[in-house]
């Protein structure tokens, strides 16, 4: 018969049989977990606080009217005060589809041209040159991203204004190109995607450089060797096995791009004209964080940042499924032999 044996102090404790755990193993398995629940426990409490409470406070808050008017007197967190109205003034609006096209339009190009576009191409440009080279001219991306935001739309600002201060008119007005107006006035979309692009290309420009210059020198070698041309190492050897990185910057830039508004606030403030730039998440500050119906109208605008939280979340579930995100996470084969 199988036992194991056990000696303390010198005598024989009684046989266990073998494959039963003893207490000694369950107390170290069970200080293993709460060792491992203790390492997670800050972030956990974190994203508790700041991010579940807060969502679940908004939803509540949204299904309320509460606005400046009423503060103090409507006690919103009562489900007798709650109801769907925000929700159908929000599809009633005569410019939902304005702002909604002008979310998609300003959020896709963008990604395109520059959150993802520009930021893969320089990536590929500086990881195929010399790179002490290549270092310095992704650092010089960097460099709107450190700007603060206020410095840099005033910058933006007296570089587009009109003449004889904007930098732009100086030089193409006598070209006969611009009239001499502010340019941003006159092309409003075209400063805000340049604006914001700008920003965000130097984060996709980190992320992919870094995945680069992580694949094995020996696949780019081997496919130089099989008479590959630059563009088929791209096509077949980088970006195939840059997809998770891929896939996480189009996921984190689109719903940065979907939240984002600041810029755009300091730029042109959702003008000019009527709403002409005016994008989701800056219809939703306005209406709740400004005096622009009159009063500020928390429970609208809570509205309208639940819907775009949806909107998110509904673009995130398709880049993984395009993307086949189960096969990302998989566990690499090698390790199951």
């Amino acid at each position: 018969m199988d036992l194991k044996l056990s000696t303390e102090r010198g005598g024989i404790q009684s046989p266990s049989p073998v494959g039963v755990p003893n207490q000694s193993s369950k107390v170290t398995r069970l200080r293993s977990k709460l060792g491992a629940y203790g390492f997670m426990a800050p972030a956990v409490v974190l994203i508790v606080l700041f991010f579940f409470i807060p969502v679940i406070i908004l939803f509540i808050l949204s299904l309320s009217d509460l606005k400046s008017a009423n503060f103090g007197t409507l006690q919103w967190w009562l489900p007798s005060n709650w109801s769907l109205v925000n929700y159908t003034k929000i599809f009633a609006d005569r410019f939902f589809s304005k702002f909604l096209g002008n979310t998609l339009f300003y959020v896709l190009t963008t990604l395109a041209l520059f959150n993802f576009g520009t930021a893969l191409a320089i990536a590929l440009l500086t990881t195929h040159i010399n790179r002490r080279a290549g270092f310095v001219f992704r650092l010089m991306w960097l460099l709107p991203r450190l700007t603060p935001s206020v410095i840099y739309i005033l910058m933006w600002r007296r570089i587009a204004s009109r003449v004889p201060h904007g930098i732009i008119n100086q030089f193409l007005g006598p070209l006969g190109i611009t009239s001499g107006e502010d340019l941003v006035t006159a092309l409003p979309w075209l400063f805000v995607i340049v604006v914001n692009g700008l920003i965000g290309a130097s984060f996709g420009l980190v992320i992919f450089s870094s995945a680069i210059e992580a694949i094995p020198r020996d696949f780019l070698r081997a496919s130089k060797v099989d008479g590959g041309s630059t563009l088929q190492t791209i096509r077949f050897i980088i970006l195939p096995m840059i997809r998770w990185p891929i896939l996480f910057v189009l996921t984190f830039q689109t719903l940065s791009l979907l939240t984002s508004f600041e810029q755009i606030l300091l730029l042109t403030d959702g003008g000019p004209g009527l709403f002409r730039t005016e994008v989701w998440a800056l219809r939703a500050y306005h209406l709740a964080l400004s005096t622009e119906s009159g009063n500020t109208q928390w429970g609208y605008g809570a509205a309208w940042a639940v819907i775009l939280v949806i909107i998110g979340i509904g673009a995130a579930v398709i880049y993984m499924r395009v993307f086949k995100f189960d096969e990302l996470v998989q566990e690499p084969k090698i390790d199951l032999i």
